[in-house]
């Protein structure tokens, strides 16, 4: 028999293994399709009673003001990791990354800008005309990056690596914009002794990791009293994990001196933020009762829905392409020179798929259970679906195109021993 201390020898490189797999952007996508799939067959199953129980189940202290669900602690807590990690990567985005440098994120944080607004308006109008609650007006805002890098990193085996930068950078500057709409327009209450005394642990928390204190018997504590606290205050919770990751100093202290703590975070927090807190969200606030083909009728034809799906779908595409080309064209700003108009069309439409956030901010908005909240589910599936499928479609035709470039270019090296320059498409004129 082996001995513990060879059993945890053994587990480590194992752990390692499988904490690689999960960085991927592909099995982390995978993971949340599974999830989500894994909910809606449960929800619509003879076993549905099940689910809901699960769901439901309350477990916490209720002096601390943490008796919650089940689905709730998935999607207070859980998210708060996802947010955290978040929260590191906008931060490294801004001190050491593409938005540091205005000029070359201009293009990119407009149409982040232009994606948010357009799904926005269309909602507003479709559910104004409707008669539907425009109190949902955000759920189309968000695109989800792990979905959306998924589907890209999938089909994406030539298409210009300026495609994916384009995409990330978006995709930042959404959850930013995400984060604000959550905390500034879907705070119903607020307790402002709770939100003072979150400063404390906060603080300290701050201290210790800008001092490149990693110790977790410390952070870990802090960190969990800082959510809490914000928790008690009524805003919602996972901006604490914002600001905790925003806490986190992404420099190195001197040159030479490995990798800075956010990235150290980073690199520790995503397979926990991958692998477990965004799959086991999207498994509680996936699973929607349709009610067989009259209830999945009933559920797309409310304005919600449609203001939802068509956000999605067609808010993002038209918004995130139409604010790429105006700042291009009439600013100094201007589109990467290896990307044609073409490929920007297809981005906006992966843009589109907005999982994660978009069914928080339906539980955010309408309360998790409700009506509302099941159709807003059906609008954010089926949006995001259209969405992805559309986009594959469109960049796989993109990725031939530039699998033939390559090939053509690389037998003319071949043919003549001298290496061509690589002609990229000029902006504007698609290939």
């Amino acid at each position: 028999m082996r001995s513990p201390r060879l059993l945890s020898r053994g587990s480590w490189p194992e752990a390692r293994r499988i904490a690689d797999i999960l960085r991927q952007e592909t099995i982390g996508g995978a993971l949340l399709l599974v999830a989500a799939v894994a909910a809606l067959v449960w929800a619509n199953s003879p076993w549905s009673d099940g689910y809901s129980t699960l769901r439901d189940t309350h477990v916490g202290i209720e002096a601390l003001h943490l008796d919650l669900t089940v689905g709730h602690w998935a999607a207070d807590g859980l998210l708060a990791i996802f947010f955290f990690v978040a929260g590191l990567e906008l931060k490294r985005e801004f001190v050491a990354g593409d938005l540091r440098d205005a000029g070359r994120a201009a293009v990119p944080i407009a149409a982040a800008v232009g994606g948010v607004a357009v799904p926005a308006l269309l909602y507003v109008a479709i559910n104004a005309i409707g008669d539907g609650a425009l109190r949902g007006w955000a759920i189309p805002t968000a695109t989800d990056i792990a979905f959306a890098l998924a589907v890209l990193a999938v089909i994406s085996s030539h298409l210009p690596a300026a495609l994916r930068t384009f995409l990330l950078t978006l995709a930042v500057v959404d959850d930013l914009l995400a984060i604000v709409i959550i905390a500034v327009f879907y705070t119903q209450s607020l307790q402002i002794l709770p939100l003072l005394a979150a400063i404390v642990p906060l603080g300290l928390f701050t201290l210790l990791v800008q001092r490149r204190v990693r110790s977790w018997w410390l952070l870990l504590p802090l960190a969990f009293l800082a959510w809490a606290l914000v928790h008690a205050s009524g805003v919602h919770a996972t901006v604490a994990g914002v600001l905790l990751g925003f806490a986190v100093p992404v420099l190195r202290r001197t040159p030479g001196d490995g990798p800075g703590l956010a990235e150290h975070f980073e690199h520790r927090f995503r397979p926990i933020s991958a692998g477990i807190a965004v799959p086991v969200f999207a498994f509680f606030a996936a699973g929607v009762t349709v009610g067989g083909l009259d209830g999945l009728v009933t559920a797309l034809t409310d304005p919600i829905a449609v203001g939802v799906t068509v956000g999605l779908v067609a808010g993002k595409t038209i918004g995130i392409t139409l604010t790429t080309w105006l700042v291009s064209r009439f600013t100094r700003a201007s589109l990467d020179a290896g990307l044609a108009w073409i490929d920007v069309f297809g981005l906006a439409m992966l843009g589109g798929i907005g999982f994660t956030v978009s069914l928080l901010i339906g539980e955010l908005a309408f309360g998790a259970g409700s009506g509302s909240d099941e159709h807003v589910k059906v609008g954010v599936l089926t949006g995001s679906l259209v969405a992805a499928l559309l986009a594959t479609l469109l960049l796989r035709i993109r990725n031939r195109v530039y699998r033939r470039m390559h090939e053509d270019d690389t037998r003319d090296d071949d043919r003549d021993g001298v290496p061509d320059v690589y002609q990229q498409p000029v902006p504007g004129h698609g290939v």
